[in-house]
């Protein structure tokens, strides 16, 4: 039997089209589904074309059991959080221990916390003049960006760099590493 990946995402999810790409073809390891909590949401079309079963859910919803109860269902082996930016409730965590995991776009614990994604951590790079940026690959806790690192890497900011340069270098380290990463937990 195949292990399961559900993907919760908020965005564009170019981090779940780099993920749902690189199991396409597996035979050990599927993106079972993805949830969401914007309707507009881009990973939706992403994961219509690798026919991915997607779910909306309001903030009532997922605070409540009915994620909870969907994911008892669903039974996945991980919980990936690719651009999710609500809080995961600690009936989540607790029910799931060790089993879900987030992307932060930079070298925790250096720019995280509540507000500090995408952009915001971006800016704050450029404009600490810190010499590298990176990626955390973590496991969620209660906490914003405070469970245990699993992956880092890094790569060099430069005086030229901008904000959007930096986010695209971050971006290439994210669709490179993730899907990896990922397929190491679920193999090991």
């Amino acid at each position: 039997m195949s292990k399961k990946i559900v993907i919760l995402a908020s965005g564009n999810g170019s981090n779940a089209e780099a993920i749902m790409r690189h199991f396409d073809s597996s035979t050990k390891i599927e993106v079972s589904s993805i949830i969401s909590n914007n309707r507009q949401a881009g990973v939706f079309d992403r994961a219509k074309r690798f026919r991915v079963p997607c779910l909306w859910m309001d903030k009532k919803s997922f605070e409540s059991d009915v994620v909870l109860d969907f994911l008892l269902t669903e039974q996945p082996d991980l919980i990936v959080l690719a651009g999710f930016l609500w809080k995961i409730p600690a009936s989540l965590v607790q029910t799931f221990p060790n089993k879900i995991i987030n992307i932060h776009p930079a070298l925790l614990p250096k720019y995280g916390g509540k507000g500090m994604y995408g952009a915001h951590v971006h800016r704050a790079v450029k404009e600490s003049g810190d010499a590298h940026t990176g990626i955390t690959i973590h496991y969620v806790n209660e906490h914003y960006d405070e469970g245990g690192v699993v992956f880092q890497t890094q790569v060099e900011v430069v005086p030229a760099d901008t904000p959007d340069t930096i986010a695209q270098k971050v971006h290439q380290l994210e669709h490179k590493h993730f899907p990896l990463i990922i397929e190491q937990l679920l193999t090991q």
